[in-house]
């Protein structure tokens, strides 16, 4: 057996520790220096461990986040890339084989779930918008129905209710052309029995019927002829009679009521009467002056004619 001396066994173990950590020399006398060649060979191996674990995290990643990072084709041409040009392609493919089959079915299966329901939720909505639309259209249907039958009622009510409004209005027409009638009848009449002349001479200042005053206190019917003249104009009686009435009270004013035979004339407004209740009357005698009493807007002769209580209007009994 061969005897090794104690410096033998130090250096053969100084080798092999050499050879361990990479920094074993051939030639002894430069042991304490480390090899370049082993150091680059550690710090190659080093930066390849850095580099898959970096590349390791990168496919997890990716391969959990596929459906929201990359494309189909982009997935294909990194794991290519990878497979040839690192000559990682065992490690690669047990990568991906253990991603798919750990995360990626999994998320597949969810994901098909989650396109079932989605599908089912569909078509639960569709049929749902389905009745309810045919839900809608009967609804729809029978409040046309309603409409249309309203609408026809409502057309009949309308022709009852325009046959009605034409005959009121026909009424009416009629009524008014009838009292017209009666009172130009009725003013031929009492032109035929009585001989008049005109009280006053002036301007017309308001006509007989329907009229816009300007004042809220002046009536908007006028039931007589309205001869304005200067305040103090004498006045004169149209026709011969009795005076049945000499007031100086009410919206008159100062006036009088003559009558003859059926006819009562009336003469309002009056600044002053000369005759007295009772008094007899010939024509064209002076009985009051111009004024603007009771209610009135200036001075001017109010002057009526009065048959059986209906008014008729003076200019057609005067030459106004």
């Amino acid at each position: 057996m061969e005897r090794v001396s104690v410096e033998e066994r130090i250096r053969r173990a100084e080798d092999i520790y050499n050879r361990r950590n990479g920094t074993y020399t051939r030639n002894v006398s430069n042991r304490e220096k480390p090899c370049k060649r082993a150091k680059k060979r550690k710090a190659k191996r080093l930066l390849n461990q850095i580099f898959v674990c970096l590349l390791l995290y990168i496919i997890f990643y990716v391969g959990i986040n596929r459906n929201y990072i990359f494309s189909e084709d982009f997935r294909k041409s990194v794991g290519s890339f990878f497979y040839e040009k690192t000559k990682i392609g065992g490690w690669y493919n047990s990568a991906k084989g253990y991603i798919e089959s750990k995360f990626l079915d999994e998320s597949k299966t969810e994901d098909e779930e989650i396109k079932e329901n989605k599908i089912e939720q569909k078509e639960l909505d569709k049929n749902k918008t389905q009745e309810d639309k045919k839900t809608n259209e009967n609804k729809n249907i029978f409040q046309e129905q309603n409409k249309d039958e309203k609408e026809e009622n409502k057309k009949d009510e309308n022709i009852g209710g325009a046959v009605e409004n034409i005959d009121n209005i026909s009424k009416e027409k009629n009524q008014r052309l009838t009292e017209q009638q009666i009172m130009e009848n009725e003013a031929k009449e009492i032109k035929r029995g009585i001989k008049f002349i005109v009280p006053l001479k002036g301007r017309i200042s308001s006509t007989f019927g329907w009229r816009n005053p300007t004042t809220t206190t002046v009536p908007k019917y006028h039931t007589g002829v309205d001869i304005a003249a200067v305040e103090g104009t004498k006045i004169k009686s149209a026709t011969d009679g009795k005076v049945i009435m000499a007031s100086s009270s009410g919206d008159y004013g100062k006036h009088y009521q003559i009558q003859i035979k059926d006819v009562i004339l009336v003469y309002a407004h009056c600044k002053k009467l000369y005759l007295k209740e009772g008094d007899i009357v010939k024509q064209g005698q002076e009985i009051a002056e111009v004024g603007s009493t009771g209610n009135s807007t200036g001075p001017h002769l109010h002057f009526e004619i009065r048959k059986d209580g209906r008014k008729i209007d003076p200019q057609l009994v005067l030459d106004l």
